[in-house]
């Protein structure tokens, strides 16, 4: 298993989020991924730093307005006379009819709603964030790997073709299925977060060589509230090849995996070449975003699950905001793809390795 990560990725430190009526503490935070990269090192795990792949991936997902806006508007939005704070985040939202003339009316065209502030260092880490999903995707083409897990920070399943939002600005699980299709035919993307990935949906909804299945919180007043309710299917040539598995309020774990059950069926159904798993650990039944109740030993179900279709596999690494079970969920995730803690044993042969290099 190869694991990919820039450090980069860890810059992106939103001070906004306003949802619900209200301005609430930001989850999406940088300890989220020293969480996760301790879980790694406690493993004795290498991380591989994520090559640069680009912006041309991104704009064969994205439109070229748009990551203009995301690389650019936070040094728009300073040079401006008035102080309008460290964070571009609209209080105007209209996408139809927008010329775009000036930076507030951009922001109100690309930016969906009030969690996806763009900050000082918002475009570099999300860059590096593609970019590492786009090394995942290397990594499979070269090696031929069985399972590559991308850090994936910020997450991407809720960006749209041209509008960032519910913490995420580019679509990383499009931009990789997207770059794969050049040498594969047939692509899945199975999608575990607790949340609806409906950029995701709405990017590959009139395709059939790209498969969207997702398992979620019912969006009824739950992000993201438009999209991932059960009778959407697609439309066109791609019209059943997208399948959402909306759960109630409230599931259990059992809830949870009878209905991941369903999803994984409906993946080996498709026969896909490959897999693009989106990993939310905000299914965790502690997690503040949560609406089921997945364990942490359940997290080793998921993967031994999204292992059971198959293929080669790659798995990014987004949701979660339970910073001080993080870890341990992400360790448990790892069992199940069959990374188990090293003995004390193996730790010392990999020292000795390690010194003598």
């Amino acid at each position: 298993m190869q694991i990919f990560f820039h450090p980069e990725q860890l810059k992106h430190c939103p001070q906004s989020y306003y949802s619900r009526g209200k301005m609430r503490q930001p989850q999406e935070k940088p300890e989220r991924m020293h969480e996760l990269l301790k879980a790694i090192e406690q493993l004795s795990l290498t991380v591989k730093t994520a090559k640069d792949f680009g912006t041309k991936p991104l704009l064969d997902v994205h439109t070229l307005g748009y990551i203009d806006f995301l690389k650019n508007a936070y040094s728009e939005w300073k040079q401006l006379p008035e102080d309008w704070g460290d964070e571009v985040l609209s209080n105007v939202f209209i996408r139809e009819n927008n010329r775009e003339i000036g930076v507030l009316a951009k922001a109100a065209k690309y930016l969906a709603d009030g969690s996806a502030p763009i900050g000082q260092h918002t475009w570099t880490s999300t860059y590096w964030s593609a970019q590492t999903a786009l090394s995942c995707a290397d990594a499979l083409l070269s090696q031929k790997e069985q399972c590559i897990i991308g850090l994936t920070r910020p997450a991407g399943h809720h960006a749209r073709k041209d509008g960032a939002g519910g913490f995420c600005y580019i679509n990383n699980a499009a931009v990789i299925a997207q770059y794969l299709r050049q040498h594969f035919k047939r692509i899945a993307i199975i999608d575990t977060d607790m949340h609806h990935g409906q950029g995701i949906q709405e990017i590959f909804y009139d395709r059939s060589d790209v498969l969207y299945v997702s398992v979620h919180g019912d969006p009824t007043n739950f992000y993201p509230v438009v999209a991932g309710f059960a009778d959407e299917y697609g439309t066109g040539s791609g019209y059943g090849y997208n399948k959402n598995f909306p759960m109630p309020h409230g599931s259990s774990e059992e809830t949870f995996f009878k209905f991941l059950d369903q999803a994984v069926d409906y993946v080996q159904t498709y026969q896909p070449d490959i897999v693009i798993h989106v990993m939310g650990f905000d299914i965790y039944v502690d997690d503040p975003q949560a609406k089921c109740s997945v364990s942490t030993a359940g997290f080793a179900q998921v993967a031994e699950k999204i292992k059971s279709i198959g293929v080669p596999t790659i798995s990014l690494i987004e949701g979660g905001y339970c910073i001080e079970k993080l870890g341990e969920n992400f360790k448990s995730f790892l069992k199940g793809f069959g990374i188990h803690p090293a003995s004390q044993h193996e730790q010392n042969q990999q020292q000795v390795l390690v010194e003598l290099e």
